[in-house]
Formats: structure tokens, C-alpha cells, sequence
């Protein structure tokens, strides 16, 4: 019952032996979780929609897209370390996360009229992809056409904190001076081949969540659950969306 997300390890959830829990004697349910992740999605893109268009529009709030980011780590921290807290925080982190992707499609879609004068939306591209790659799974994981086994959860975490340690090293460099690691951003074969090979890997991540969050609802998980498992999908969709949105831009540049 592991997952390469973060938010949804046996680690930071327990096993709910608290009877407290159950006070209202209200449980996790798949259908619960997933009405919920459907309005915290709902609520990052009409954040998103709206910072695009201020971003595009006027001069960028840097100070503003700097301190969603931060308050976007800080949330998902406190989420992540006391799941209760998970029915109050998780919109709050769909808000800031919606305004900093908006703003960085933005910068993305500016950056490739000027360079490339391209003026397809490359976001909304990106959008419906996410979409589609999250269908895809859910499809393939409902028809059991992919089963989540042992070794599949163990290869996929292993492969994802590769690319988070890579992702971190390379962040460390650029913030030092040292450059960056140059086929993470290439537009080449082989920056185009790792982008794919993460798109894949943030789409399987998802299997991994569907997984965890149908063992927790068979294991009546309390209800607040619901609300933390949509925080911990919204991230994996973040991840993907973004992981998207520099695979297109590289093909575009190209």
C-alpha cells in the first residue's frame, strides 16, 4: 500500500486505529474522494485562467508568483504531515497552485511568440492532455488492464525519486552558478526523449494513487480522507500537467 506520492505514503496517513475518527461515523468512500478532486481541479483552473490572463496581459507579479509558491510547499507540508487539516487545506493549495501555473504557462506562451512566433495556446493543449492521460489510467486501472503489483509500485518510486533528486540537483546548480543539468530543458532528441520519459512516469504515479486511495476506502479510512486524497491527486496532476507543458514546449521549439 505504498505510493511514490508523498502525501499518500502509509507513513503519513497511519492506520486509523484512533477510534475518535469514527465519531461521526462517516468513512472514505472512492466516489467521495473523487467529487472532491473534481471541485479542487475545477478550482486550480479557474485560478489558472485567471492568472494567464493577468500574466499575458500586464507586467508579471513576481513577488506574488514567488510567494504562492512558497505558501504552495508550506500547505502541502502541513497536509502532508497532519492529514486532519486536509478539508481546510486543500482548496487553499488548489488557489496558490492554480496562480503559479497560470502565471508560468503565461511566461511560456510569451516566451514562445517571441522566440518561435507561435501563438497556438499551447496551455489549454497541455490542459487537455492531463485530462486525457488522467482517463487513460483511470480506464487502465479499472479494467485492470495494468495491475499495480509489488514491483510496478517499487520500480515507479524508485524512478520517481531519481528524477526528484535530479530535478533538486539541478535547481542547486542553477541557484549556485554552476549551470543546470542542459537535457532536463533541451530541445534536442534526448531532452525531448527524458520529458517523455517523465510525462510517463507522472502518469503512472496516478495508477499508484488510484490504488492507495481504493485500498483506504476498503479500509473505511474517516471521512476527512476524502479531502486529503484529492490534495495528494492534485499533485500528481500538477506534476503531470507541468511535466506536459515543457514537453510542448520543447517540441515547439524545435
Amino acid at each position: 500500500m505504498r505510493s511514490s506520492n508523498p502525501a499518500l505514503s502509509d507513513k503519513r496517513i497511519g492506520y486509523f486505529d484512533d477510534d475518535s475518527a469514527y465519531a461521526d461515523n462517516s468513512v472514505m468512500t472512492v466516489t467521495g474522494t473523487a467529487m472532491k478532486t473534481l471541485i479542487a481541479v475545477v478550482v486550480t483552473f479557474a485560478v489558472a485562467v485567471v492568472a494567464f490572463a493577468q500574466t499575458m496581459d500586464g507586467p508579471p507579479q513576481v513577488g506574488l508568483i514567488i510567494g504562492c509558491a512558497i505558501g504552495g510547499l508550506v500547505i502541502a507540508l502541513v497536509t502532508m504531515f497532519k492529514p486532519t487539516v486536509a478539508p481546510y487545506t486543500t482548496l487553499v493549495y488548489a488557489v496558490v497552485e492554480g496562480y503559479v501555473l497560470g502565471a508560468i504557462s503565461a511566461f511560456v506562451q510569451q516566451s514562445l511568440q517571441v522566440r518561435q512566433g507561435i501563438t497556438e495556446p499551447i496551455a489549454i493543449q497541455a490542459c487537455l492532455l492531463t485530462m486525457g492521460v488522467l482517463a487513460i489510467m483511470l480506464f487502465l486501472y479499472q479494467s485492470r488492464l495494468i495491475r499495480v503489483t509489488g514491483r510496478l509500485k517499487t520500480g515507479i518510486i524508485a524512478a520517481t525519486g531519481a528524477i526528484a533528486l535530479l530535478y533538486l540537483i539541478s535547481i542547486v546548480m542553477s541557484f549556485t552558478g554552476l549551470g543546470s543539468i542542459g537535457f532536463i530543458h533541451s530541445a534536442g532528441p534526448i531532452g525531448i526523449g527524458f520529458s517523455l520519459f517523465v510525462v510517463g512516469l507522472a502518469a503512472f504515479n496516478l495508477l499508484l494513487d488510484f490504488d492507495l486511495i481504493e485500498r483506504l476506502s476498503e479500509r473505511q479510512a474517516p471521512k476527512y480522507m476524502e479531502w486529503y486524497g484529492a490534495f495528494a491527486l492534485l499533485m500528481t496532476l500538477i506534476w503531470l500537467y507541468m511535466e506536459l507543458l515543457r514537453l510542448l514546449s520543447k517540441l515547439n521549439r524545435r
